[in-house]
């Protein structure tokens, strides 16, 4: 069996939030110029408007290394805050808000959200999360869904590193990701079963499509799906990071699973796929507990492993694939991310030293906006 081809491309959408700073709200009626001046100035990446107009997404370019993308996600992070600052808004990159009411947010005129609303009702109204997508492309259509089932194994310690919605609402959820919970309200959402074809993903998105359930696969919302669009699988589990560097090295850290994977699959060396409902009873702990989750052993021998263990494990299995791929440090770094907490982490850190130094629940959670702001904008060498 002949190598596979190893060059893997690379791009990320990011779902940030518009808010107010002097109130630290979200904005649910952004001035439409905020998006404008995004588009004028995009260069080579994208930007769209999301479900809520509280909200904007941006799509990088298509990278050819982690160091790429690196640039690429601070080129697409410096366009927004600086377009909405120049409209008195601040951006903050951040998976929920910690007490914007959904009741008060507007849904974005268009269409195709105007007729999730209509479906959906108040699983849509609810539905005040972003999220990071992350896509690989590679290799052909049968081996990119090979490598997407195998990849599902380890998504919900991708998902653990980028927790960043410990609160919904104005209260801690106990969570520290509210996000997946609030999405699994909708359809179509969560793991996805093993696949080893893309006939048989074709087989699925048919299926849907006779009864009428959905237009196209984009509305296959998975934590990792084929997308619809471009030759690559998209990673959908994370929630958006704060901390640019928290996000480069979840993107290393994707990029060399599927390095790895791709290699596997190759050789027809792929391991066989733990069951779906173990891998998602992991998801689980992941959203729950974070980077402090003890996971179900899903790679033989049964009980739960220490998150911190298992990470350092993977790290260094994937140390040459990071190094052919130039990212070293960067897959490094999710080893930071454990030992120093998430986002989620620093959020319910601050918001209870707030509340012991004698802020109210209302002051503690708008500096806990504060907090997510300040990181949003720290490395990105924006515009005073």
């Amino acid at each position: 069996m002949s190598e596979p081809d190893l060059n893997i491309t690379l791009g990320v959408e990011e779902e940030f939030f518009l808010v107010d700073p002097e109130s630290r709200d979200l904005v649910s009626d952004p001035d439409p110029d905020i998006f404008e001046a995004c588009e004028r100035e995009r260069g080579p990446h994208k930007v769209a408007h999301e479900a809520l107009r509280a909200q904007i997404e941006t799509i990088t370019k298509v990278c050819g290394s982690v160091a790429e993308a690196r640039e690429a996600l601070r080129q697409t992070r410096r366009l927004v805050i600086e377009s909405a600052a120049k409209h008195g808004v601040a951006v903050m990159a951040a998976s929920s808000h910690p007490f914007a009411e959904w009741q008060s947010q507007l849904i974005t005129p268009r269409e195709r959200y105007e007729r999730f609303a209509i479906t959906f009702q108040e699983s849509m109204r609810r539905l005040v999360v972003g999220g990071m997508h992350v896509h690989a492309g590679f290799g052909d259509a049968d081996s990119r869904i090979r490598v997407m089932t195998a990849t599902r194994r380890y998504l919900p310690l991708v998902h653990a590193l980028s927790t960043s919605s410990p609160f919904h609402g104005g209260r801690e959820t106990g969570f520290k990701s509210c996000r997946l919970s609030i999405m699994g309200a909708l359809p179509r959402t969560s793991m996805p079963g093993p696949l080893l074809s893309r006939a048989d993903y074709d087989r699925i998105v048919a299926a849907y499509q006779r009864m009428q359930f959905i237009e196209t696969g984009s509305e296959l919302w998975w934590d990792v799906r084929p997308s619809q669009d471009y030759p690559t699988v998209e990673m959908r589990i994370c929630d958006t990071c704060p901390r640019l560097d928290d996000a480069v090295s979840i993107v290393a850290l994707y990029a060399s699973l599927v390095r790895r994977l791709l290699q596997l699959d190759g050789r027809g060396l792929l391991p066989p796929d733990p069951p779906t409902e173990i891998i998602a009873e992991n998801r689980w702990l992941a959203q729950r507990y974070g980077v402090l989750a003890f996971l179900g052993n899903v790679w033989g021998g049964g009980g739960r492993v220490d998150i911190q263990d298992y990470a350092a494990r993977l790290v260094d299995e994937l140390a040459n694939d990071a190094r052919d791929l130039g990212c070293e440090d960067e897959l490094q770094h999710v080893l930071t991310i454990i030992h120093d907490g998430s986002s989620a982490d620093r959020q319910l850190d601050h918001f209870r030293l707030r509340r012991l130094e004698g802020d109210t629940e209302e002051e503690a959670l708008r500096a806990v906006v504060d907090l997510v702001i300040a990181e949003t904008r720290k490395g990105i060498e924006v515009d005073a």
